[in-house]
């Protein structure tokens, strides 16, 4: 293979550089950037790494400059897979990137200063580079939902692709004769490697970054269909789900339900508490709301201290059972605002779609009567559109 080491080396020190800068720059701009500050460093030490073997690609090298490019290389996939893990979950290792710094610069020390083996420094090197490449490709080769699921995937791969070179390496350096390799002569496997894992390097970045966009992508839709106060569903997502309900029903012949609840005196609790104890009686309410929900409902904050739960399969009597044990609960737990326990109660009107039609205005016009006629009749109750039976 006719490829000079020079301008690859070069090439990619280059781009490993000019990838930390443009990683700096997404994660001073990025909001939900986790792992961004490990793959800057993975990419900073990685490029200096390469800049350092550089220097050493005539006879003789310096052993010292070996021993740091070898230190600094592997410190830098230490910490992409940091980066990894912190992707994931938030958290990371922070020692296995100087752990692989120390076995680096023990075992160049020993094999290229104390007792110079260029064979053994190679397949001791390529051993450490092939053990932390698949562990990094192990930790993406997970299940997880699409899109996330292709950048994950792309990148994993590319860590194989050099887990798996490096182990190649190493057996290939292990089974030529004793002082037969330098560790840039013009053999095939010497540009085949830089080649392959300077493609594969490149292409471990780009998915980064794509990893990124897609949690950027996913971050700013659940935003865009989520309260901000209470972290359920917001109008503009609920009406989104109850079109795909009803084209559901309108398909297999199943009902919907549809239940509308109010704070009472929801006012009076802002005027005289303030509105951060307001916000506390909602958020109390959407908890309780949670745990007495069924796996399958839809809880979503419709406006102000309106709340709406969609119930597929459901009637009216259905419901009510549902809506009046969620009456009580809240009727029966209080808030503790300075010293005193505040007391509220809600008022809940249901429709559903035998009584009513199939579309979700008609449903939500039916339930919002029905729940207005319990404010009206002393509230804390629960009535049904078609009965106006009473809690």
């Amino acid at each position: 293979m006719n490829l000079d080491l020079r301008t690859m080396m070069v090439m990619i020190s280059a781009l490993s550089l000019l990838f930390s800068g443009l990683l700096a720059l997404v994660g001073l701009h990025a909001g939900d950037s986790r792992g961004v500050r490990q793959w800057t460093l993975g990419s900073l030490y990685f490029g200096l790494g390469l800049a350092f073997s550089y220097t050493q690609l005539e006879p003789p090298a310096n052993p010292w400059a070996l021993v740091f490019g070898a230190c600094l290389t592997l410190t830098g996939t230490g910490f992409q897979f940091n980066g990894i893990q912190v992707f994931k979950t938030g958290t990371c290792n922070r020692y296995i990137p100087w752990l692989l710094a120390g076995l680096a610069f023990y075992q160049n020390i020993w094999f290229a200063v104390l007792h110079p083996d260029i064979h053994a420094r190679v397949i001791a090197n390529s051993i450490l580079f092939f053990l932390i490449n698949a562990a990094s490709a192990r930790a993406l080769f997970v299940p997880v939902e699409q899109p996330l699921r292709t950048a994950y995937w792309l990148t994993a791969s590319s860590f194989a692709i050099i887990a798996i070179l490096f182990l190649v390496r190493a057996v290939l350096v292990f089974l030529l004769p004793v002082n037969s390799y330098w560790l840039y002569s013009q053999i095939p496997l010497n540009p085949a490697t830089f080649f392959i894992g300077s493609m594969s390097q490149m292409s471990i970045v780009f998915g980064f970054v794509l990893m990124l966009n897609y949690r950027q992508a996913a971050s700013h839709q659940k935003l865009a269909s989520t309260d901000a106060l209470t972290g359920i569903m917001n109008r503009r997502s609920l009406e989104q789900e109850a079109t795909r309900l009803l084209a559901r029903c309108s398909r297999t012949g199943e009902t919907l339900a549809v239940m509308m609840i109010d704070v009472d005196h929801f006012k009076s609790i802002n005027d005289r508490y303030g509105h951060l104890v307001g916000d506390q009686v909602l958020r109390h309410l959407t908890a309780i709301a949670e745990n007495s929900i069924r796996t399958g409902d839809y809880l979503a904050r419709y406006g102000g201290e309106e709340f709406c739960i969609l119930l597929p399969a459901s009637l009216e009597k259905d419901a009510w059972i549902l809506a009046d044990r969620l009456r009580q609960i809240f009727a029966s737990t209080a808030i503790e605002c300075g010293g005193e326990a505040l007391r509220s109660t809600i008022s809940i009107g249901i429709a559903d779609s035998v009584h009513t039609e199939l579309k979700f205005n008609s449903l939500i016009v039916a339930a919002d009567k029905a729940m207005y006629r319990a404010k009206q009749d002393g509230r804390n109750r629960v009535i049904s559109h078609s009965t106006h039976a009473y809690a």
